[in-house]
């Protein structure tokens, strides 16, 4: 792994805000393109924001697939919060969501809570927020764990 992911140590004794920091920016993923910052992450909630601007679509309206790439990172980094990294990493295999609202500027708030833990198997619900406070997409994702 050429990140250095936090450890299950680090996961068990960093502050969510510590953690989070950890998991921003990770060079060359998509994440760190959609400017996505990781503001809290527990093993069962994670939050970040993503600005609209240089997300849009050519309508000027917040792109669908930069909101639900928005969930997919959340939920898969979230996943990963539940693993010990050296022997095993979690993959998106399923998502869906619903945009509700279309957002024009600022940015977007995401909460990703883990809604199923299973051995092989999580499923998280995200829904993500404009400045105001109002939903602008609600989504799910399931991931795979398999080992590495």
């Amino acid at each position: 792994m050429t990140h250095n992911f936090p450890s299950p140590q680090d996961i068990e004794t960093l502050s969510p805000e510590d953690l989070a920091a950890k998991l921003t920016g990770i060079p060359g993923t998509l994440g760190e393109k959609l400017g996505v910052v990781i503001t809290h992450a527990t093993p069962s909630r994670v939050l970040a924001t993503m600005p609209v601007q240089g997300n849009l679509q050519p309508a000027g309206r917040l792109h669908g697939g930069a909101s639900i790439a928005l969930a997919e990172e959340l939920a898969s980094v979230g996943s990963w919060l539940n693993l010990d990294v050296s022997q095993q990493v979690a993959v998106g295999v399923d998502i869906n969501a619903t945009h509700v609202r279309g957002v024009t500027s600022g940015q977007v708030q995401a909460e990703a809570t883990l809604a199923y833990r299973g051995r092989t198997v999580m499923v998280w619900n995200i829904v993500l927020r404009d400045e105001r406070g109002k939903e602008t997409c609600i989504a799910r994702c399931t991931c795979n764990v398999i080992r590495r």
